[in-house]
């Protein structure tokens, strides 16, 4: 079943992701949620070399009066436009292949093998089935059923 926060959050993808894209941003994710009693619209956005602050508020200033003006949203909200941070999540096909082999978790909608969720490397992607290393086995999952995925920054010495 599809909640209010899920469709405001399709409807806001469909609206902002190529005009961030002729900007030279790429729209990574998007979340509509309620955080200390208030309703929040947060973009994940990103760039190549990295997105600064003053990225951060051209989006938003960009993008605040065209979500505004659509009437997406019928009551007040808060507007957040961030970088994906270190634990990058993952959606499209694009993210996995740009993390091939690095270490990434990934919750299901339903059990795969009696588990939702599966920490491991991603070995591979193909045909929608991601093939993740995980406790010395390779899973896979199909990207279809992914709720939730996001990269494991590994920090080495």
């Amino acid at each position: 079943m599809v909640g209010i926060a899920d469709t405001i959050r399709v409807k806001v993808t469909n609206l902002v992701e190529n005009i961030l894209e002729e900007l030279g941003y790429e729209l990574v994710d998007v979340e509509y949620l309620t955080s200390h009693g208030r309703w929040v619209l947060r973009l994940y956005i990103d760039k190549e070399g990295g997105v600064t602050v003053d990225d951060c508020a051209t989006v938003s200033a960009e993008i605040g009066d065209l979500i505004d003006v659509k009437d997406i949203i019928p009551h007040h909200y808060v507007l957040e436009v961030s970088s994906p941070g270190l634990n990058r999540p993952l959606r499209k096909s694009k993210d996995f292949v740009g993390v091939l082999g690095k270490k990434i978790k990934v919750k299901m909608v339903s059990p795969v093998e009696g588990r939702r969720n599966f920490v491991g490397h991603l070995r591979s992607f193909e045909n929608g089935i991601l093939r993740v290393e995980t406790e010395n086995r390779v899973v896979a999952l199909r990207l279809d059923d992914v709720e939730k995925a996001n990269l494991i920054y590994e920090f080495t010495q």
